[in-house]
């Protein structure tokens, strides 16, 4: 009796131990931007340590990465035009918006797991759960969604990648991931799940730091912490300028 104790209280630490396991990098952590800073390139790569070292063969897994970025509060505006003026009508505002999201997988996600898992681990931009700080009808929400969705990826903060992941002998992946010039900076979220069969069977999180350095810096934090500061000598600065345009334009 002993005996069958110990192996049933054993038998879910065998199972857990017997799962795949992901070991997930990045080929840069920190990331600075600088006056110059035109945007970057992540590549997330690693392997899949399956139990025992060797990879089944009666099924194939998939690899799905997503990145992103601190979430923010967000208010959408939706225009209507009004005797021939664009004005301000309906808005929503969402509390937990990602400020970046990008998705790549190895497959379509509609291919590897249905709604309901999509919907847990937020994988699409379809699936992002973005809470509205006020109940709305579910047609206009999803008219926000759409709305804002559509605003991120024209500035090029939101995208899908579909097969832009490799994986190689069924263990090791890589898979690019573009970073804009207009990222926020901010503590930045790399997450790898791995899918077999419709199910997340692993997953793993790696953080991502994308902050401003050099003058850019010091003229964020100034703007932040010494905001009267900031402004006078941003009234100061224009003054000048507008004094040495001015000089050089009776001068030509």
């Amino acid at each position: 009796m002993r005996r069958a104790a110990l192996l049933a209280l054993a038998a879910p630490l065998v199972m857990a131990q017997a799962k795949p396991v992901l070991v997930p990098d990045v080929s840069e952590r920190d990331i600075n931007i600088v006056y110059s800073f035109t945007g970057a390139e992540l590549l997330l790569f690693g392997a899949i340590l399956y139990p025992g070292g060797r990879a089944p063969n009666d099924s194939d897994a998939d690899i799905v990465v997503v990145v992103k970025g601190p979430t923010q509060r967000i208010l959408v505006r939706e225009k209507q035009k009004v005797a021939g003026i664009w004005v301000n009508a309906a808005r929503m505002r969402y509390q937990s918006a990602p400020s970046f999201y990008a998705i790549a997988s190895s497959r379509p996600i509609d291919q590897l797991v249905d709604d309901r898992t999509r919907a847990i681990y937020e994988l699409g931009l379809d699936s992002l759960q973005l809470s509205p700080s006020v109940t709305a009808p579910d047609q206009e929400q999803q008219r926000f969604v759409r709305g804002l969705v559509d605003l991120k990826q024209r500035a090029g903060l939101y995208y899908e990648a579909p097969g832009a992941v490799e994986i190689t002998d069924k263990v090791l992946y890589r898979a690019r991931v573009a970073i804009p010039a207009r990222v926020p900076v901010g503590r930045f979220t790399a997450e790898t799940f791995l899918i077999r069969d419709g199910h997340v069977i692993a997953a793993a999180v790696k953080d991502i730091t994308i902050r401003k350095s050099g003058f850019e810096r010091f003229v964020a934090r100034s703007a932040e912490h010494r905001q009267f500061t900031y402004g006078l000598v941003a009234v100061a600065l224009s003054v000048a300028f507008g004094w040495a345009a001015g000089w050089v334009a009776r001068r030509v």
